[in-house]
């Protein structure tokens, strides 16, 4: 465990977390996209970089384990407590899935920036994928943005926390370029 940052874990130590408990390469850069869209939306919001981004990496440790939503962050609440990472990211993380935990509430911007953030990846990726290139270069915003609006695609990406950006600040056109420009700068890491 790692004390260095204040956070009870290290951006490397995360990722060999993530790598240890996600086993599909899919899942695993679903992560590095939250990751890489929660440091994003820190920076332009002017919090902490490192811890947002710790959080966007570790949101889904038991997504294979715990499939179901009615138990989904159970055990990575568990197996972060466990290792004594930073009480603050464990509720985030705890309550990017409200489904596993009724009655409780997003209530600070860093949770609802990790719900929204983790959620408008599959929007994106999925934007990407319908391109001929399946490339994320050749997306542009004004397509996440019309996409956004088609409730049959990507249905997954759940446009109600996608809105949650505006609670933190960050106006919905302007979430979708910055989640597509923070992709983009990882789209080798992604396949994309």
């Amino acid at each position: 465990m790692s004390e260095i940052n204040g956070y009870g874990i290290e951006r490397d130590e995360a990722l060999a977390l993530v790598q240890e408990h996600v086993k599909s390469q899919n899942l695993i850069n679903h992560s590095l996209a939250a990751e890489v869209v929660l440091r994003a939306m820190a920076e332009r919001l002017g919090e902490d970089v490192e811890k947002w981004g710790l959080a966007g990496l570790l949101h889904d440790l038991d997504v294979e384990l715990e499939p179901e939503l009615a138990t989904h962050t159970t055990r990575t609440v568990a197996i972060l407590q466990e290792k004594g990472v930073s009480a603050e990211i464990v509720e985030a993380i705890k309550l990017h899935n409200l489904e596993a935990h009724p009655g409780e509430v997003r209530s600070t911007h860093f949770q609802h920036a990790l719900a929204a953030g983790e959620t408008i990846t599959g929007l994106v990726i999925a934007s990407a994928l319908v391109r001929p290139d399946k490339s994320l270069a050749s997306v542009k915003v004004k397509s996440i943005r019309k996409r956004y609006k088609e409730k049959a695609f990507a249905r997954g990406a759940n446009r109600e926390i996608i809105a949650e950006c505006e609670q933190c600040g960050i106006p919905l056109a302007d979430f979708c370029e910055l989640s597509l420009t923070a992709m983009q700068q990882i789209s080798d890491q992604l396949g994309l």
